[in-house]
């Protein structure tokens, strides 16, 4: 019998997190290995935005890396994934069950916002997976109705990894990057408002983050970064149970914290 998958909001961070991940990579590290082994993938990053959700289809795809500056060394690193024609099908079908319209893209890589947190949660790139975009046009509400669209997908082995991060100021990271300084008060204040929110469940409060959230535009100055996060909490399913299995601060300014959304128990 397959076990339900639950779905996960992972941090990718800047991309050094890939060559020092702490104590976020272990959480996630952590996290992949008390999961039962997926059949696929659905791997949704921050940095492929589309008009409508487009599904990848290559066959292998290729290591995308779409950033400028950082260690050499960043950039030899590949990510061997293969992708899987019958899953990826099985994406579109979900998606267009959901009366959501369906883009499909034969050669579509994994960016930083895929590879970094799968090359840490699945080292050996044995499971295949499936790249899925975001529609920051649609803001948060789209994003949820994406990932309710993908939640049954979990009773046949899918695990549905959103990547991004539940702060995301370049302009403050990049301040910080070249003189330090201490974590700005809207850091904190967000996560925490976010995290109460998840915890008890107020999917209207959340959606409306914009306007309701201290700090918001501060710690989203576009909305990109967060929007994985709603995919995640709609692919848990309906009245998901959030679990926050990582909180901590990168950079002085970038929220690492990490969730799993699954059914509540009894429910």
């Amino acid at each position: 019998m397959t076990q339900i998958q639950p779905s996960l909001f992972v941090p990718h961070g800047a991309p050094t997190f890939a060559l020092n991940p702490g104590a976020a990579g272990a959480a996630l590290v952590n996290m992949a290995g008390a999961l039962p082994l997926p059949r696929a993938i659905v791997i949704v990053s921050a940095h492929w935005d589309t008009a409508v959700p487009t599904v990848g289809f290559a066959e292998r795809p290729e290591t995308i890396h779409d950033f400028w500056g950082f260690p050499d060394e960043l950039y030899d690193i590949r990510y061997p994934a293969t992708g899987c024609r019958e899953a990826s099908e099985e994406v579109v079908a979900a998606l267009k069950a959901a009366g959501l319209p369906v883009a499909t893209d034969a050669g579509r890589g994994l960016d930083h916002g895929a590879w970094v947190p799968l090359r840490l949660m699945f080292p050996d790139a044995d499971v295949p997976v499936i790249p899925l975009s975001i529609q920051s046009h649609g803001g948060p509400q789209a994003a949820y109705q994406l990932g309710q669209a993908l939640a049954p997908l979990a009773a046949s082995g899918f695990l549905v990894i959103a990547s991004g991060n539940v702060t995301h100021n370049l302009r403050d990271y990049q301040m910080a990057a070249r003189s330090g300084g201490q974590t700005p008060t809207y850091v904190r204040h967000f996560t925490d408002w976010l995290a109460d929110k998840l915890h008890t469940g107020e999917i209207d409060n959340l959606l409306d983050y914009r306007r309701q959230a201290p700090g918001a535009a501060q710690a989203h100055p576009s909305d990109e970064h967060l929007l994985p996060l709603y995919v995640a909490l709609g692919a848990g399913g309906e009245n998901a149970e959030a679990r926050r299995f990582h909180a901590g601060i990168d950079n002085f300014v970038i929220a690492m914290d990490a969730y799993s959304f699954s059914p509540k128990q009894g429910a």
